[in-house]
C-alpha cells in the first residue's frame, strides 16, 4: 500500500532484577494466557467476514485512512480484501491485487511463511517468533480492551513491534503494526461475522470483469 546519573541506576536496577524479572515473567504469562484464549476462539470458526479501517502514520507524521472489508475461509487460506483503492484476491495458491486506478493486476505466489502478516494469519501470526508482553488495559469509546506486545524474536525482521488490543469476547479490536523506519499501522476490526457461508466465487478471480486491465504475472 501506496512503520541520566547512570551509577545511581545501575546500583538501583541490580536490586530491583530479581522483582523486575519476576514481573516480566508474570505479564509474559498474563500476556500468552490471554492470547491461547483468542487463538481458540478463532480456531473454531470456518469463515470470518469483517469491516475494517485502516490507518498508516509515516515517521513525519502523514496519515493515510482507509476502510474495506475482509472475507476470509480458512480452509485452503481464500481470502477477498476490499479497499477504496484497491481488490486483492486469493484462491490459496495465487494472489491478484487490482488496482482500478491504474487499470493493472498484478497476480504472484501466496506467500504463506510464518513470518508473513497477512489476511491468512492476521488473527494468528503471533503464535510463534515473538514475546509477549502485557500491558496495561485501555479504553476505546465504552470498551475495556487487553492490550499486548508482541516483540520479533528475529532481530532481522522489518517490525519493530506489535500492539493487539483485545476486547471483552476475546476478538482483536485493533492491531497496530510499527516498523523500523518509525511508522505504524492500525487496522481495526469494526464488525466479525463468523461461519456464514461465503460463495467459492467470492474467490476466485474473473479475468473477463477485467478486460481493460493489463495484467502483470509476477508469479
Amino acid at each position: 500500500m501506496r512503520i541520566i546519573p547512570i551509577t545511581r541506576i545501575l546500583i538501583l536496577a541490580l536490586l530491583c532484577l530479581p522483582i523486575a524479572a519476576a514481573k516480566a515473567q508474570t505479564k509474559a504469562g498474563n500476556a500468552k494466557a490471554t492470547l491461547d484464549q483468542v487463538s481458540k476462539k478463532y480456531d473454531s470458526y470456518r469463515t470470518m467476514m469483517a469491516d475494517f479501517s485502516f490507518v498508516a502514520t509515516q515517521a513525519d507524521g502523514q496519515q493515510y485512512n482507509d476502510s474495506g472489508s475482509l472475507k476470509l475461509e480458512k480452509a485452503g487460506n481464500k481470502y477477498r480484501i476490499k479497499l477504496n483503492a484497491q481488490e486483492i484476491i486469493s484462491d490459496g495458491k495465487s494472489v491478484w491485487s487490482i488496482l482500478p486506478e491504474d487499470k493493472e493486476i498484478q497476480v504472484s505466489e501466496v506467500d504463506n511463511s510464518a513470518e508473513t502478516l497477512g489476511p491468512q494469519n492476521l488473527f494468528t501470526f503471533y503464535r510463534t517468533g515473538y514475546t509477549y508482553t502485557a500491558l496495561a488495559d485501555e479504553r476505546a469509546g465504552n470498551q475495556s480492551l487487553k492490550a499486548i506486545q508482541l516483540t520479533p524474536t528475529d532481530k532481522s525482521s522489518s517490525y519493530a513491534k506489535i500492539k493487539l488490543r483485545i476486547n471483552g469476547n476475546n476478538h482483536i479490536h485493533d492491531i497496530t503494526v510499527y516498523d523500523r523506519a518509525s511508522s505504524s499501522y492500525t487496522y481495526t476490526v469494526n464488525a466479525l461475522y463468523v461461519n456464514q457461508k461465503i460463495p467459492q466465487s467470492t474467490f476466485t478471480f474473473q479475468k473477463n470483469q477485467f478486460k481493460d486491465f493489463e495484467l502483470v504475472d509476477l508469479r
